[in-house]
């Protein structure tokens, strides 16, 4: 149930990400209220996962899953740059999120 509460928090931290770029520095309340609301349950889901995974593993996926879905919301979303360079680097951390899964005990 961990590895669930992880991937869960994990696309919490992406919605979080997405809604702070709409909060328009803090500025607009309702992407504001919404960026507070998903940090909050994507750190929720995080400390839950924590009572039973490793630390180590569950910040570095937790924050690998952020950081793919950022990427790809934000060439969706925001029309941001399609470059091999930066998928090459998405697809670092992608092989390190899963290897890190596979090696875990639990």
């Amino acid at each position: 149930m961990a590895w669930i509460y992880l991937l869960i928090a994990g696309l919490f931290e992406v919605g979080w990400a997405i809604s702070i770029k709409y909060s328009q520095g803090f500025t607009r309340v309702g992407p504001s209220v919404a960026t507070i609301a998903l940090m909050i349950l994507s750190f929720g889901f995080l400390s839950r996962a924590l009572r039973t995974l490793p630390l180590g593993t569950a910040y570095t996926i937790w924050t690998g899953i952020g950081a793919i879905g950022t990427v790809f919301l934000g060439i969706i979303l925001f029309q941001e740059p399609i470059e091999v360079r930066r998928l090459t680097c998405i697809g670092l951390i992608l092989i390190g999120v899963i290897g890190l899964r596979l090696v875990s005990p639990h």
